[in-house]
């Protein structure tokens, strides 16, 4: 019995450590009354759903400018990450070898935390990836695609632009690859 008193605790130290750091979602809103003269703000946007065309311009840790419309025609992986997610950091050499030896995929990482470009370039100095990187901020993440309850998080999106799939935890390259040929793409093992 001593054993298992030592492993549930791990086991539930190890689900909540891909948690993000504040659940900002908790957090009571403050409002405004509403002034007559004052312009109406319009409502949030609410996340994509699977079948609706998603719009994300982020720029990377490069200074490029990672567009998914400039995508169609592929096969889009966007990867939720981050540097003290160990499911994350073991799921990177997959997606980035998925992203080398497949022309028709293509892999952007989202790296969701509150970190300098400086530490994470170093970070990934450490940990290279080919596909390209964007911090995207915890207070302000893209509106097609909410803030991550939990991360890793990783969406996959079709050739037409259309949000295909949702997979919250680790993924592997045979699991988008089924993914993609259960959407009617390429199977596993395509170039």
């Amino acid at each position: 019995m001593k054993p298992l008193r030592l492993i549930l605790p791990l086991m539930l130290c190890a689900l909540v450590a891909c948690k993000p750091a504040a659940d900002d979602a908790a957090k009571p809103v403050a409002t405004q009354a509403a002034k007559p003269d004052a312009p109406a703000t319009p409502p949030p946007a609410k996340p994509a759903g699977i079948g609706e065309v998603p719009m994300l311009k982020v720029t990377t840790l490069d200074g490029a400018t990672f567009d998914l419309a400039d995508q169609r025609g592929k096969w889009v992986v966007i990867n939720y990450w981050a540097t003290w997610c160990g499911p994350c950091i073991e799921e990177m050499p997959e997606l980035s070898a998925l992203d080398a030896m497949r022309e028709h995929i293509q892999v952007i990482g989202l790296a969701y935390e509150d970190i300098p470009a400086d530490d994470l370039r170093a970070f990934l100095k450490a940990r290279p990836v080919v596909y390209p990187i964007a911090i995207i901020g915890i207070t302000d993440p893209p509106a097609a695609f909410a803030a991550p309850r939990g991360l890793p998080l990783t969406y996959l999106v079709a050739p037409d632009g259309k949000l295909t799939k949702q997979f919250l935890g680790p993924v592997t390259a045979k699991l988008i690859e089924d993914a993609i040929a259960e959407a009617g793409g390429p199977g596993p093992g395509s170039a």
